[in-house]
């Protein structure tokens, strides 16, 4: 089976230099490149199932591509801040430019487009609206079960659990507690459920398993207010609609943090994203499921 190699850069922010990890798959001089973020307490290993299915996909068209997939700072295999106040949105775009930039220096970059998950997608969408300040403009933009406005219903519920849990005697507590607590995702077997999950959790010293994540990436989001959502929609909006790139909107149809009525609003304005609803899923998509992976790839490799 294919497997990713870990990299590393180091990043600058006002709580000081850090490093971030990535997984990369595929050939580290493709000139076409997709960058896959992930989701507010997750890992770049979200995308194991997605990256497979990409390269072996180019690979029978006779292309070559590399995918990308980092661990933002303070998941996985990224330090952690000495500052929980530097855990938003800006410092990740900033930490991303930089990975941008590096991995346009080891090749140049013909195409880029992002695949991003809830917290991925925000960001995607502040780059793909900032095409100047990237090595390459953003071709295809993948936003999966997020949008400009996200329902405060939703938040709320994200913010009950984020730092929350923990430590488990075992690994497989740990994923069984995660399968309860991450309903949203939808139906997984077994194993589809651990190979997800089993990143998300690291051996403490003590012997015990702890979530990979920096439990304080939960202070700035326990911040938000309902009004200062209302505010960063406003704003975000503006994002979306200053948008080029071919869009394509992932949304589980019975997602809790994407309306249906802010999806097809997506689909009116800014690039008119094309739309794709998982029944029998929430938030968000894992991008497991052949019928979720299958449009993605069609999606970012099509002509």
């Amino acid at each position: 089976m294919i497997e990713p190699r870990l990299h590393s850069i180091e990043c600058g922010s006002p709580a000081g230099i850090h490093r971030m990890g990535f997984w990369l798959w595929g050939q580290e001089q493709a000139a076409d490149l997709i960058l896959c973020v992930h989701g507010l307490t997750r890992h770049g290993r979200d995308f194991d199932t997605l990256a497979r299915a990409l390269l072996d996909r180019a690979a029978q068209e006779g292309r070559s591509v590399r995918v990308v997939c980092p661990d933002v700072v303070g998941r996985g295999s990224s330090t952690w801040l000495s500052d929980p106040t530097q855990y938003h949105p800006l410092t990740y775009l900033a930490d991303l430019h930089g990975l941008l930039a590096y991995l346009a220096e080891q090749a140049p970059l013909r195409r880029l487009d992002w695949v991003g998950t809830s917290m991925g997608g925000l960001i995607g969408m502040l780059a793909a609206a900032q095409p100047k300040a990237l090595p390459q403009a953003i071709r295809r933009l993948v936003l999966n079960d997020v949008g400009p406005r996200l329902s405060w219903a939703g938040l709320s519920r994200i913010k009950a659990y984020v730092g929350q849990g923990g430590p488990f005697h075992s690994l497989e507590a740990g994923v069984a507690a995660l399968r309860a607590t991450l309903v949203g995702f939808g139906p997984h077997t077994d194993v589809q459920w651990h190979a997800l999950n089993a990143p998300m959790f690291a051996r403490t010293a003590e012997g015990r398993w702890a979530f990979h994540y920096d439990p304080a990436i939960a202070r700035p989001f326990a911040q938000l207010t309902e009004e200062a959502n209302e505010q960063a929609g406003d704003a975000m909006q503006g994002v979306y609609e200053r948008i080029d790139a071919q869009t394509l909107l992932l949304r589980g149809a019975d997602s809790e943090l994407l309306s249906r009525e802010t999806a097809w609003a997506m689909t009116q304005c800014g690039p008119k994203a094309q739309l794709i609803e998982f029944a029998g899923v929430g938030h968000a998509p894992t991008l497991v499921a052949q019928s979720q992976v299958a449009p993605v790839c069609d999606f970012l490799l099509r002509s």
